[in-house]
């Protein structure tokens, strides 16, 4: 699975990070760094959530993701 994370800066100077392929994955940052880094956690929270409810295919994944 490789997903992508779509990055934008606030007028009040926060970073915002959204996976766009999982719905409601959208996190805040005060740098850069640190929205990517919070959006990745999440949507690893969601992929292992869906796993765990047999909403996911079970079998061997890799997950990668790219910050555009």
């Amino acid at each position: 699975m490789m997903f992508n994370i779509e990055i934008d800066r606030e007028v009040d100077g926060r970073w915002i990070a959204e996976v766009p392929d999982l719905a409601g994955v959208l996190t805040y940052g005060a740098t850069r760094e640190q929205a990517v880094a919070q959006v990745q956690a999440l949507a690893l929270r969601v992929i292992a959530d869906r796993l765990e409810h047999n909403e996911a295919p079970a079998e061997l994944l890799s997950v990668t993701f790219h910050a555009a």
